[in-house]
């Protein structure tokens, strides 16, 4: 079958199309024949050997990719009936193991990650779903707010931003998110209540409007200390990359990482469900053929995209 790889960490021309054997799935595992698999930053991370520590027990050749839509081909022993062969799904997958992630014509994944594709999607559009928008749910559940209380969130026009501004409002809590002048139709469209201008002091403009702080921050654009002053004291910043602090007036610094969530088939299903109820948006830039993943991360690096990248491997 056919894949897309890395034997070396590099830029996108380390990309390759690759022949692997085709995988079969074993006890509860299904397989899946992808049709779109989305790019996401943590891609590029690990073609520049970001997670190189995480892979170093893995053989090269190394498979991208963690987010992808497709139809079930084949069901291994052990699996449950609420999945079917000829089944329409999206599933996340972890790149870092032995069988690489979602860049290829067959994935074989347990079965706890793979949920129903969302209805009246098609398989590019629901392959943008899982990854960001459990991020998006794991950076929420971590602050726990209550309904009411103020979130704020940074890099609000980014697709894990895009998530978390609209289940927060879906929980009921008030959104503080940043953007650009040519953004902020954007953001105010996912529901935020109230956007500041994106930038540097970015925390000092939250807090014109919360000048005690806001109780949580999801930190999308990776702010990092420069986000910080925002937060009241006592209150809660959500990194998504791993970043853990320091910080000062007892705020918590707290890293959340989506794998924590890669089986919890309930999560994954309230948020397929929340994507057919039109809670989330699906956003996808643009569609290029499998064979252009290269390409693909050129177009993600440069920045500026407002929606997820996709392969088409149909």
């Amino acid at each position: 079958m056919k894949a897309i790889g890395l034997t070396t960490y590099g830029g996108p021309d380390v990309l390759r199309e690759l022949e692997l054997p085709t995988p079969e799935a074993g006890p509860g595992e299904v397989r899946i024949r992808v049709h779109a698999a989305a790019v996401n930053p943590t891609d590029v991370m690990m073609r520049t050997g970001g997670h190189a520590v995480r892979l170093r027990d893995v053989p090269p050749p190394y498979v991208p990719g963690m987010d992808a839509a497709g139809v079930i081909d084949q069901i291994g022993p052990g699996v449950d009936g609420r999945l079917s062969v000829g089944q329409r799904v999206v599933a996340l997958v972890m790149f870092v193991r032995p069988q690489g992630g979602a860049y290829a014509e067959q994935i074989v994944v347990p079965a706890e990650s793979v949920v129903p594709a969302p209805a009246g999607t098609d398989h590019a559009e629901a392959s943008t779903l899982l990854m960001n928008a459990a991020t998006a749910r794991l950076a929420l559940d971590t602050l726990a707010l209550p309904k009411g209380a103020t979130v704020a969130v940074t890099g609000a026009a980014g697709a894990v931003g895009g998530y978390t501004i609209q289940l927060a409002k879906a929980d009921g809590l008030t959104v503080v998110a940043d953007a650009a002048p040519h953004d902020r139709d954007l953001v105010r469209g996912f529901g935020a209540d109230h956007v500041v201008d994106r930038g540097a002091d970015v925390a000092a403009r939250v807090r014109d409007l919360a000048p005690d702080g806001v109780p949580g921050l999801v930190d999308g654009s990776e702010q990092r200390e420069e986000a910080v002053p925002a937060v009241a004291d006592g209150g809660t910043l959500v990194a998504l990359r791993g970043w853990q602090g320091p910080a000062e007036r007892g705020v918590t610094v707290t890293p959340v990482l989506v794998a924590s969530v890669r089986e919890d088939t309930a999560l994954l299903d309230t948020l397929r469900l929340q994507a057919e109820q039109g809670v989330l948006s699906l956003r996808v830039a643009k569609v290029l053929p499998a064979s252009d993943a290269a390409e693909a991360h050129r177009l993600l690096e440069a920045g500026g995209l407002r929606g997820r990248l996709v392969l088409d491997f149909s």
